[in-house]
C-alpha cells in the first residue's frame, strides 16, 4: 500500500497555523509579565514608607494615599470633644484663625519685668483641654531673670514631641518663639526662621518658613519622620539653629537649642516642651581652624596661580558633628570680584587634604590693587552652606595674608606655600 503525502496546500496551511499559536502565545507572555508588575507595584505601596519626613504647614495634613486614616496626627482625641468651649477644635494649632497676615498672633500688653505676667502666658500657649504631658524641665523657663540674664535673654522656642506607634513616625512641631532679639537695627525687628537636625545622622534636615519682622514669631509648623523604630528615638537628639534671613547677606544666626532625647518618655501622648535659646559660640571658643595655601605669581605671563593644599584643626559643624569642607575662592580687583573658583567637598573631616589648582587672569600689572578671598564652607545639602572660616591674601592684609603676598610680590615665579589661621567669617 503506498504510502499518503499530504497536498501542496496542507503544506501552506501549517506556517499559518503556526503564525496563529505564537501571536496568541505572545499576546498572554506580554499580559503576564503586565499582570506581575502590578501586582509588584500594589505590594509595595502597601508597605511602610521609608524614612522621611512629611511637612505639615499651619494645619494642613499632607500623608501619602496609602497612609490615609480616620485618626491623624494633629486631628482631636475623643477626650477633647468633652472641652469644646475651653479648646478649639485645632488646639495643637493655636487658634489659626487669630493670626495676622504674616502669621503671628496680636501681641498682648506684658512687662518684660513681672513674673506673674509670664506665668499668665504659659497656660494660654497650650491649653489645658489637650491629653499632652508637660516636661518638667520646660517649666524652669518661664521663671522669672534678673536683670542680667535678661540683657542677654535670646528668647524662648516652644515645640512639642509625639511618637505615633501606628506609623512608626517620630512628629516634631515647632509651634512658636517668642522674645527674639532685634538683628535689623534700623527696622529693630528680625526676619525668623528655623532650622532642625536629628543627631547624630546630621542628614536628616528641615527648616520652617521665613515670617517678616516679628520677634515673636508663630511658626506652627509639624516635620513628621517616618520609619523610625521607638527604641532607636533615646538614642537620637533635636538641634534647633534659630536664623534671622537677610537678603543682602548671610543670614544672622540668633541662637540654638539642642534637645537629647534620652529619659525622654514620649509612650504617654504628645511632649510640651519649651528651652531657653543660647548664644551660639562653639566655634569661636575652639578657633576656626588653619588653611594651607600656595601661590605663585607669572610676570611674564600676568597669571596668578593658586593651590589650595589643606585645611587641619576645622572645628565641628554646629554640635552635630564633623564639617563636609571645601573652600572657595575669589579673585578681587580694586574691591571688585572678577573670578571665582571652588574646590570638591571633602566629606566629615575636620583635616581636609584639597591638592587642587587654579590659575586666574590678571587684567592689570602687578598686584597692587589685586587681593585673594578664601572662604572655607560647609557644605549643608537643602539649604545655605555655612561658612567655617575665612582668609584674605593681598597688599592691605593683616599678618600672614600680607606677609605671604609681599613674598610673592617679591619673588615672582616662585611657589610659596604658607599656614593660616581663619577668622570669623
Amino acid at each position: 500500500m503506498a504510502p499518503i503525502t499530504p497536498s501542496r496546500e496542507e503544506f501552506d496551511e501549517i506556517p499559518t497555523v503556526v503564525g496563529i499559536f505564537s501571536a496568541f502565545g505572545l499576546v498572554f507572555t506580554v499580559s503576564l509579565f503586565a499582570w506581575i508588575c502590578c501586582q509588584r507595584k500594589s505590594s509595595k505601596s502597601n508597605k511602610t514608607p521609608p524614612y522621611k519626613f512629611v511637612h505639615v504647614l499651619k494645619g494642613v495634613d499632607i500623608y501619602p494615599e496609602n497612609l490615609n486614616s480616620k485618626k491623624k496626627f494633629g486631628g482631636d482625641d475623643k477626650n477633647e470633644v468633652k472641652n469644646k468651649q475651653a479648646v478649639p477644635k485645632n488646639s495643637l494649632h493655636l487658634d489659626l484663625e487669630k493670626r495676622d497676615l504674616n502669621g503671628n498672633f496680636p501681641k498682648t500688653n506684658l512687662k518684660a519685668g513681672s513674673s506673674s505676667d509670664q506665668e499668665n502666658v504659659t497656660p494660654k500657649l497650650f491649653s489645658e483641654g489637650e491629653k499632652e504631658a508637660v516636661s518638667p524641665d520646660s517649666l524652669k523657663s518661664s521663671t522669672s531673670l534678673t536683670s542680667e540674664e535678661k540683657q542677654e535673654k535670646l528668647g524662648t522656642l516652644f515645640f512639642s514631641l509625639e511618637y505615633n506607634f501606628e506609623k512608626k513616625a517620630f512628629v516634631v512641631n515647632i509651634k512658636e518663639a517668642r522674645g527674639l532679639p532685634a538683628m535689623d537695627e534700623q527696622s529693630m525687628t528680625s526676619d525668623p526662621y528655623i532650622k532642625m537636625t536629628i543627631l547624630p545622622e546630621k542628614k536628616h534636615k528641615v527648616k520652617t518658613r521665613v515670617l517678616r519682622k516679628t520677634l515673636d514669631p508663630a511658626f506652627d509648623e509639624t516635620f513628621t519622620f517616618y520609619g523610625i523604630p521607638y527604641t532607636q528615638i533615646q538614642e537620637l537628639a533635636l538641634h534647633f539653629t534659630i536664623l534671622s534671613f537677610d537678603r543682602f547677606s548671610r543670614d544672622d544666626i540668633i541662637g540654638e537649642v539642642l534637645i537629647p532625647l534620652s529619659g525622654i518618655e514620649l509612650s504617654d501622648g504628645k511632649m510640651l516642651m519649651n528651652r531657653e535659646i543660647i548664644k551660639r559660640n562653639v566655634r569661636k571658643s575652639s578657633g576656626r581652624g588653619e588653611l594651607l595655601i600656595s601661590l605663585c605669581y607669572q610676570s611674564t605671563t600676568n597669571t596668578l596661580t593658586v593651590v589650595v593644599l589643606k585645611a587641619r584643626h576645622l572645628p565641628k559643624s554646629d554640635v552635630s558633628g564633623l564639617s563636609d569642607p571645601y573652600v572657595k575662592v575669589n579673585l578681587y580687583h580694586a574691591k571688585k570680584r572678577i573670578s571665582k573658583k571652588k574646590t570638591h567637598v571633602k566629606k566629615c573631616t575636620p583635616n581636609a587634604v584639597f591638592n587642587e589648582l587654579f590659575v586666574f587672569d590678571i587684567p592689570c600689572d602687578g598686584l597692587e590693587e589685586i587681593s585673594v578671598e578664601f572662604l572655607v564652607l560647609d557644605s549643608e545639602r537643602g539649604s545655605r552652606n555655612e561658612v567655617i572660616g575665612r582668609l584674605v591674601l593681598g597688599a592691605a592684609a593683616e599678618g600672614t595674608g600680607g606677609e605671604h603676598w609681599k613674598e610673592i610680590c617679591d619673588f615672582p615665579r616662585r611657589q610659596i606655600a604658607k599656614w593660616h589661621m581663619l577668622c570669623d567669617g
